[in-house]
């Protein structure tokens, strides 16, 4: 993004500031009060809709399926900013700023009642989906920062923990917390921690680039940006209720569309765009980033997974499934996310990011295959979601780690912000969008009576919900394809090796011009000026400082010529 000199990223006052335990726990901490708690409203909605309802009407279902979905939207469509803004004026700055907005969107959560319950809602969690654009990209900046070599890869860990280890846990959490206290103490919860995770961070010397021109913000990128995900996000949301081949729908679709091709051409001509595409160059981040795009839209499984599970039968009937019961179906990917991310960041260190990646996909697409078989007992059903949610938690805790440190340890320094915000950006937006699609085909697939195919499949027992069996299935099935998508995508742009089994050997990139690791990109510009003769090595010397001076305010340029002049 930036077309000065090297920058210099740095804390405060030039100290050689190293990552502390106090300051990775405070990370932590903070990227849990969003995908812990804000994360829960997904599992939580129908109690949320009945409470808030309670005394009449106050919310519709498709209205709480867009308070489900707008802070990841909300996240995706601001987390660039936010980390290119952090890069800019410091990602300690960046980091308290999203803990106090938590703070206030939680509140607004807690709030929302009566006759002000939608607006509250809706806004609480839009502030939730900004606090996260500010804390995701900015913490993972300061991750990249403040720890290196095996030490950033057990921070990367520890970060995987807090955002992966969370969302895994926020089934069971927002059960549990929603059957017993309410579901108003969990975003109680969520601020308790956030100002605890401020009180840990406050005090962390600041890091940012220290950029030697200004640079100006991409406002009008920014915009077309969020018209082209916002008509699409309001197609796949209410699409059914607008209808598919309404004028209104049909319109979004050319909007989205028209966005796109629109957003692209306009980014290509800007110096400061709002998503640098030069990053793409780089084939590693590029890989990584689209992966995890793909990966994060397969949380469209556990979502329909679970809502099949407690629709499965009417609400009163002996064998219904509770909220609780179906979350609690999640506990083996809780365990293994947070029991095998460690896991990663060892193959990873051995392997290189590759084999690993490819490793999680394909036990992520293991999880689809399991959950595809709707037309068996209820009973037998509940057995394999509880072995397929446990893969699934494996599949992303090999993934995690290799990927986030594929995307972002060969990034030039001055754009770790940017990059990281792009990463999330995949990340949000991957779960918001791959959510919707799912959801979309589940919602539009119930009420068809006939059987998509045919005879080959017999669904035996219950025959009164076959409908909502088989547009499961047909959810599993199209996530089985995002994954196999996703595998294609790391096997043609990441390289082979650089782990210890291979002796750091990376093997060449089956993609072209890969950006050279920072390390190595310095060593090939010292390369090319160890070339010059020395009074042009003077001249550049020079340069540099002139450039310096320029920098400098009057009054401090008039005090060194004061100086010399004596």
């Amino acid at each position: 993004m930036s077309t000065t000199t090297e920058p210099a990223v740095a804390p405060a006052a030039g100290t050689a500031y190293r990552g502390t335990d106090k300051l990775l726990l405070g990370i932590v901490l903070g990227v849990i009060t969003f995908w812990l708690f804000a994360g829960t409203v997904g599992t939580i909605a129908p109690e949320i809709l009945r409470s808030i309802n309670s005394e009449g009407e106050r919310i519709t279902a498709q209205q709480m399926n867009l308070a489900v979905s707008i802070t990841a939207l909300f996240s995706g469509l601001l987390i660039v900013v936010m980390g290119g803004l952090a890069d800019r004026v410091g990602r300690v700055k960046i980091a308290l700023l999203g803990l106090g907005a938590g703070i206030v969107g939680s509140l607004l959560v807690v709030l929302a009642a009566g006759a002000a319950a939608l607006p509250l809602l809706l806004a609480g969690r839009a502030i939730q989906g900004f606090s996260a654009a500010c804390i995701m990209p900015a913490t993972m900046a300061l991750v990249k920062t403040y720890w290196d070599g095996p030490g950033r890869q057990r921070a990367v860990s520890m970060w995987s923990i807090g955002s992966w280890g969370g969302s895994g846990l926020a089934a069971i959490f927002g059960g549990a917390i929603a059957s017993s206290v309410g579901w108003r103490w969990i975003f109680i919860a969520s601020i308790a921690i956030s100002i605890v995770s401020i009180l840990l961070i406050l005090g962390t010397p600041e890091s940012k680039v220290e950029s030697r021109a200004h640079r100006s913000f991409d406002v009008v990128g920014l915009v077309i940006f969020m018209v082209t995900v916002l008509s699409l996000m309001i197609v796949l949301i209410f699409g059914k209720q607008l209808g598919w081949t309404s004028l209104v729908t049909l319109g979004l679709v050319v909007l989205a569309a028209v966005g796109l091709a629109v957003f692209i051409w306009w980014e290509r001509k800007q110096a400061s765009p709002f998503i640098d595409f030069s990053l793409f160059t780089n084939t590693t981040f590029t890989g990584a980033t689209i992966s995890n795009f793909i990966l994060n839209a397969t949380i469209g499984l556990l979502i329909v997974s679970q809502q099949m599970l407690q629709r499965a039968r009417p609400e009163g009937h002996p064998e219904a499934v509770s909220a609780w019961e179906a979350g609690l179906l999640t506990l083996g990917y809780a365990v293994t996310i947070i029991a095998f991310i460690r896991v990663g960041e060892k193959l990873l260190q051995k392997f290189g990011p590759r084999k690993p990646m490819i490793w999680g996909s394909l036990i992520v697409a293991l999880t689809c295959l399991l959950l595809t078989p709707t037309w068996v007992f209820l009973d037998t059903y509940k057995i394999l979601a509880a072995a397929a949610y446990a893969l699934f938690g494996l599949g992303l805790a090999f993934y995690a780690t290799p990927s986030t440190d594929a995307a972002l340890s060969n990034l030039p320094a001055d754009q770790a912000g940017a990059g990281a915000g792009i990463y999330k950006m995949a990340s949000s937006l991957g779960s918001a969008i791959g959510a919707a699609v799912s959801l979309a085909i589940f919602t539009g697939l119930l009420g068809t009576e006939t059987l998509l195919l045919g005879n080959n499949v017999q669904f035996i027992g219950d025959q009164t919900n076959v409908d909502l069996r088989q547009a499961g299935m047909v959810v599993m099935l199209f996530n089985l394809l995002l994954v196999l998508g996703a595998i294609i995508s790391i096997v043609m742009t990441v390289p082979k090796g650089g782990g210890s089994r291979d002796l750091g050997a990376v093997a060449a990139s089956p993609a072209p011009s890969p950006h050279l690791p920072l390390d190595a990109e310095r060593q090939a510009v010292l390369d090319r000026l160890a070339t010059l003769p020395t009074t042009d090595l003077l001249e550049v010397e020079k340069s540099l400082a002139i450039n310096d001076l320029r920098t400098l305010d009057a009054e401090t340029l008039r005090a060194l010529l004061e100086e010399r002049r004596r």
